[in-house]
């Protein structure tokens, strides 16, 4: 036996003080009483009748010196050795995306706890305890703890994750561990059925479960305005009839519906198609949803969210033109931007806040300074700012004459070209020269001046010059390649902070860092926030949670955001799945730690009842007949 704090028996000087308070304290009390006579009759009495008076000073000055034994004990707090009797345990707790599924109220994450907190409290004391989490990372959470208390504390603060893992790092690590001390027993918590496991014992949470899914969204905008969503949803466990609903925004009704019979594990392709409402020229929406309607084991990967980048304030256009049709068209076509169109005569240099200018058959005198640029056939000088100069116009009489494509193999050149056709060919009639003095990407060329070009001006805004009128003088509106050059071109004039809107939970996102942007802040689905690295022109950022991320940047002291989605992996959406193996390689030992006993409970319960003897002799001392 130890004692924790010896200074405890301190207490025991007590006992002594009790002796001598006995010896000197005074044996008489004063009464008052009618007759001597009545006095004498009841002392013959008493000493005739209650013989246990003589000793029940003597009774309480035991109880009172036992009380203080037993608190100068429990003060020192005394520890009994129990040799071979304690355990060194290793628990591997599986923190993947799977272990969401929930069956009989409760995740699987959480009936792995209740396996590990059950064992953790059975232990004999002196028991050490070690916890490694996988999930996003393979952690140590505490290593040869001995505090029963504490280790439960730390086992229910770890959460689960959402990402796809194995058990390869947590191996490493558990054999590690089994290097220090091959005498610990390790214990697997997973929901996988593991083929084979050695020097571990596998506890498998999986439980009764089923579960659907929808992956693989996306959405295209129709000719006519309307809106048209496809993807493939899954039943993992079983045939099912269910129902996907599309949803427009934060609504709670759904816009359209789609009825599907699936089949164990084989995934059914579907299409809803959604029309512009009455008095609509286009659907508008700033997100949609796709929802199983049916609930399941697994309500992570029951929906998809997409998002309409071009939605926001940031890509609304202002078009000054007497003919727009072309441009409309194309931003049509490009998904609905926001737009205003006014003739050149209406148009003031106080026309501002739009994300791009487009300037068709006209110069204004001042280039705008907080939004892109576009001038289609310029007819005039152009403000210095602007990057490039016009010298003239070049007219073939009665002849036309094709581009030149760039045949530059660059990443930006082939980037802005994508999808165009080197057989199509784009004639002109007449196209304005230019003299470029800033750094502009060029793609179409006659004579070897630059028809078509694209790059930033003064303000570092980014700026698109056609030097050529698109209907009148050339048929590069009626061209393919015009058509598929003009949608790149807005995708360049509109950078979004990123290229799509849906990833899996453990993908990086790659942040596109725009001109002038002075910093970029995520904020993840639960609420935590970080502030990204602009000082390359990509930067990435982990998701490692399900659900929606606001991508925040501030671009010319201008704020603009995005939302992306992540989803569940796919591999941890399947109910039932394996693992091949669990192996910690070595020959287990058959030692033992010595375990410990200082459970106080029961001294505590002898002390309580010496003390109500204590008090039961006190009260017959004062209220006994005598």
């Amino acid at each position: 036996m130890s004692l924790l704090q010896p200074l405890g028996l301190l207490g025991l000087l007590a006992i002594p003080v009790l002796i001598l308070i006995y010896i000197i304290k005074s044996k008489y009390t004063e009464q008052v009483i009618s007759s001597t006579y009545l006095w004498t009759l009841s002392e013959r009495f008493l000493k005739r009748k209650n013989p246990i008076k003589t000793i029940t000073g003597i009774i309480s000055l035991i109880l009172q010196i036992l009380a203080v034994i037993f608190i100068s004990i429990a003060l020192a707090h005394p520890v009994f050795t129990l040799p071979g009797k304690a355990n060194d345990y290793c628990f591997i707790l599986d923190g993947s995306g799977s272990m969401n599924i929930v069956y009989d109220g409760k995740s699987r994450f959480e009936h792995g706890k209740d396996e590990i907190r059950s064992i953790i409290n059975s232990a004999a004391d002196g028991s050490t305890f070690t916890l490694i989490t996988t999930g996003n990372t393979t952690d140590m959470i505490y290593k040869e703890s001995d505090d029963k208390r504490m280790a439960v504390r730390r086992l229910n603060e770890t959460a689960s994750a959402y990402v796809a893992s194995d058990f390869s790092s947590a191996a490493k690590v558990a054999q590690s561990y089994f290097n220090e001390n091959s005498a610990c027993k390790f214990y697997l918590v997973t929901d996988k059925e593991v083929g084979s496991a050695v020097n571990a014992e596998v506890i498998n949470v999986a439980g009764t479960a089923f579960n659907y899914g929808v992956d693989g969204v996306s959405y295209a905008f129709n000719v006519n305005g309307g809106v048209t969503v496809s993807g493939t949803a899954f039943s993992y466990e079983s045939d099912a009839d269910i129902t996907v609903d599309l949803f427009f925004d934060d609504s709670k009704v759904a816009a359209a519906s789609k009825t599907l019979s699936l089949k164990r594990g084989q995934g059914e392709k579907f299409t809803i198609e959604k029309a512009p409402e009455e008095g609509q020229s286009a659907v508008e929406f700033r997100s949609l949803r796709v929802a199983i309607r049916e609930k399941d084991s697994l309500s992570l990967d029951n929906q998809a969210v997409l998002y309409n980048t071009r939605s926001d304030a940031s890509y609304n256009t202002l078009v000054v033109s007497d003919t727009p049709f072309f441009i409309n068209a194309t931003l049509d076509s490009a998904g609905n931007i926001k737009r205003t169109v006014v003739s050149p005569k209406d148009y003031t240099a106080e026309m501002r806040g739009y994300g791009l200018y487009i300037f068709q058959n006209f110069t204004p005198d001042k280039m705008p300074e907080d939004g892109a640029v576009w001038f289609i056939n310029p007819d005039s000088g152009v403000d210095g700012t602007s990057g490039f100069a016009l010298r003239g116009v070049e007219k073939f009489e009665g002849s036309t004459v094709e581009l030149s494509m760039n045949k530059s193999s660059s990443s930006r050149v082939k980037n802005l070209l994508k999808g165009t056709n080197s057989a199509d060919k784009t004639s002109v009639t007449e196209y304005v020269k230019c003299g470029l003095y800033r750094s502009f990407t060029t793609l179409l060329t006659c004579n070897n001046d630059p028809v078509v070009f694209a790059g930033s001006n003064s303000y570092g805004n980014r700026e698109v010059v056609f030097a050529i009128d698109l209907v009148n003088t050339s048929d590069f509106a009626l061209s393919y390649n015009g058509r598929v050059l003009t949608y790149n071109l807005l995708e360049y004039t509109f950078p979004s902070l990123v290229d799509q809107t849906i990833f899996y939970a453990g993908e990086s996102l790659p942040v596109n860092v725009l001109a002038n942007c002075s910093g970029i802040r995520v904020e993840s689905p639960s609420g935590k926030a970080e502030y990204l690295d602009t000082s390359s022109a990509i930067t990435d950022y982990e998701l490692t949670e399900v659900g929606e991320y606001v991508i925040t940047a501030t671009v010319g002291g201008n704020r603009q955001s995005v939302r992306v989605f992540s989803q569940l992996p796919v591999a941890e959406r399947i109910v039932t799945t394996t693992e091949a193996s669990f192996v910690i390689s070595g020959e287990p030992s058959e030692h033992k730690r010595d375990g410990k006993y200082e459970d106080l409970l029961y001294a505590f319960v002898i002390l309580a009842v010496i003390v109500v003897a204590d008090w039961l002799v006190y009260c017959y001392e004062q209220y006994q007949l005598r």
